[in-house]
């Protein structure tokens, strides 16, 4: 191991462990905190899950595309706090006064402050600006995971003008494909001549936007998985020269990602309860059953996120003496998330956990467990103090720098 590298405090897989079960307090303790009904805020889940999103959209730029500028040279932890208070100031600003007060002022479904004024429901201006989370968690980070990031290096450009230029390379395409995906939803809720009404309604069988995240979020898991788990499997296989690669990479993950979903739509009646789908028919109809098979598609993804961040950042990759850039260590990775993923999601639903440990008072009853997406806030909730730690503190204390 090369002087200065980073190594697990209490090696393998003891470090791994420590830090799973440290991130799971915190997490566990912030949501009582800021989110669960029992707890002293009961943010939500609104506007709790709006600030969370955008914590971890603004953490993109500072780590991955700023590259911790201009606090990289400042010792841990004193570094981590800065730019935890950074982010939180930051994540204020742009929700209040960048959606709310500037982009508000001509797209009235971005104001909190304009709906509330003209009697509609507020909750519309949070729900647009955690869509535009969604797709920026694919269309910012893109850049550097698939394109190498092409088209701002190589060059000469330094930080921050490489990282501002990625952060504006990102903003286009994401505001390319939120006027695409995203802006046609609150064309059907807030019906005018504007903004045309969803395009996808006879493709996905409801108007709803969550048939957009039922297949994007598993492109966003794909996305990741590629420099988590899989170290760039198997996407290295391709040898084109940038920006083909980036291209032909993403084009097959949106490919992965759609097939991926409707699998999970075509198998999630197996097990959720059938007076599930019977009490959806009865509130809305049979596009209600769509809109929560494609929600409920992108919480089976969301499931993966604890385990193969903490596999790849806190577990080092574990292999169990394999090569761990061979392809078998590549499947026994793959498998593992997927079956860690299933058994934390038969603890949300059947044991429950949404109900005693996060305070989903209507998730008593098995058949009212499902419908309502509670499982994918969590998962990202948890997943904060993990990005935090690797993220602004460099995995400190559970990681040392070897002398």
């Amino acid at each position: 191991m090369a002087a200065g590298e980073l190594k697990p405090r209490w090696g393998q897989p003891l470090t791994g462990i420590i830090s799973f079960c440290v991130f799971f307090a915190i997490a566990l303790v912030t949501w009582f905190i800021f989110s669960d009904h029992r707890g002293p805020i009961g943010w939500f889940p609104y506007p709790f899950v709006m600030y969370l999103a955008m914590m971890i959209l603004v953490g993109i730029w500072q780590h991955m595309l700023l590259g911790d500028w201009p606090f990289q040279n400042i010792e841990q932890p004193k570094r981590g706090v800065i730019m935890t208070i950074v982010n939180l100031v930051i994540v204020w600003f742009v929700i209040d006064i960048i959606f709310y007060r500037i982009l508000g002022l001509g797209f009235n479904f971005l104001s909190y402050y304009g709906l509330d004024a003209l009697g509609k429901p507020v909750i519309l201006a949070q729900v647009a600006v955690v869509c535009f989370v969604l797709i920026g968690f694919y269309t910012y980070p893109v850049s550097t995971i698939f394109f190498g990031k092409w088209p701002v290096q190589p060059s000469n450009i330094k930080q921050p003008a490489a990282g501002f230029a990625e952060i504006a390379w990102g903003s286009f395409l994401t505001v390319f494909c939120y006027t695409v995906l995203i802006v046609p939803f609150f064309g059907s809720v807030l019906p005018g001549p504007a903004l045309n009404p969803s395009w996808w309604t006879d493709i996905g069988g409801t108007s709803h936007v969550h048939w957009v995240f039922g297949w994007w979020e598993w492109a966003i898991v794909i996305l990741f998985m590629t420099p988590n788990v899989w170290r760039m499997k198997p996407w290295s296989l391709i040898t084109l020269p940038q920006p083909w690669k980036g291209i032909v990479s993403v084009i097959l993950s949106m490919i992965g990602a759609f097939i991926v979903t409707y699998i999970c739509k075509a198998i999630i009646p197996m097990w959720v309860p059938a007076e599930t789908f019977q009490l959806l028919e009865q509130a809305k109809g049979l596009s209600e059953i769509q809109r929560f098979l494609s929600i409920h598609s992108a919480e089976i993804a969301g499931f993966t996120l604890i385990f193969f961040l903490s596999w790849h950042h806190y577990f080092d990759d574990i292999a169990f003496g394999l090569d761990k850039d061979g392809w078998s260590a590549f499947s026994v990775r793959t498998v593992g998330v997927l079956l860690l993923a299933a058994g934390s999601y038969w603890i949300f639903y059947y044991g429950n956990f949404g109900h005693w440990a996060l305070g989903n008072h209507h998730m008593t009853e098995l058949s009212h467990r499902f419908a309502h997406g509670e499982s994918l806030v969590w998962n990202f909730w948890w997943i904060v103090p993990l990005l935090w730690n690797e993220w602004f503190f460099h995995k400190w204390p559970f990681y040392v720098h070897e002398e």
